[in-house]
């Protein structure tokens, strides 16, 4: 069986999202799991940027559109997370357009409001942003 790519990047992930879950449970708006991630990933040192905007174009032009994803983590994995029942196909799509915007080939879907343990999904996307 192949391994996947990032696999310890993609674990000391979820290490932090486990923690933020163990230490704040399910109920809070995503803002706050938002926030309380951005702080435990300072605390494991795990490089993030969060927010970041990512540049789109349609046929080589520019769009004055952006998506941002709420984390990249170690340059290579688009974190998405969410707080909600559950995970559905909106949520994974929105991963993919990241992933295919982006160009990067790992996501993970974060699921902080299903109770009663933390939720997530790690999606690989094998299409490749074209090279400019």
């Amino acid at each position: 069986m192949e391994e996947f790519k990032h696999k310890n990047e993609t674990y000391q992930i979820l290490g932090a999202c486990f923690e933020v879950y163990n230490e704040k449970g399910c109920g809070f708006l995503e803002a706050v799991y938002q926030e309380c991630l951005e702080l435990e990933l300072g605390f494991q040192s795990i490089p993030f940027r969060a927010k970041l905007p990512l540049k789109l174009d349609y046929k080589d032009h520019p769009l004055k559109q952006t998506y941002e994803p709420d984390f990249i983590c170690f340059e290579k994995v688009v974190v998405e997370i969410k707080a909600t029942r559950e995970l559905r196909n909106d949520h994974r799509a929105q991963l993919l357009n990241y992933l295919n915007a982006s160009g990067i080939e790992v996501g993970m879907l974060i699921n902080f409001g299903h109770f009663p343990k933390l939720e997530y999904e790690r999606i690989a996307n094998s299409k490749k942003k074209p090279q400019k």
